[in-house]
């Protein structure tokens, strides 16, 4: 079970991240800084924050609401998100 899990979780957030404007910002970074590995390390340790939070809030919120809510909750935001962005409202 802890294989399937962890092969689904690399599987989506690889995807999701690939080409991101995470990735834009530190080719960026690591391009005017001549420090590669600093920027590397810097990058990581903010994401694993950011999804540290991110699975904390998950599972506190997977307690009082059901998970397929949280799912439909997440991606009304995120098409909501996506749409005042199309029209540069963000």
């Amino acid at each position: 079970m802890f294989g399937k899990i962890f092969v689904a979780t690399f599987s989506a957030i690889f995807l999701a991240e690939l080409a991101d404007k995470t990735q834009i910002v530190g080719m960026g970074l690591s391009s005017r800084s001549g420090h590669p590995w600093t920027v590397w390390l810097g990058s990581v340790a903010a994401y694993m924050l950011v999804t540290l939070i991110t699975v904390f809030l998950g599972s506190m919120l997977g307690r009082y609401i059901k998970p397929d809510l949280i799912k439909y909750i997440g991606g009304t935001v995120f098409v909501i998100i996506g749409i005042l962005m199309f029209f540069n409202r963000i």
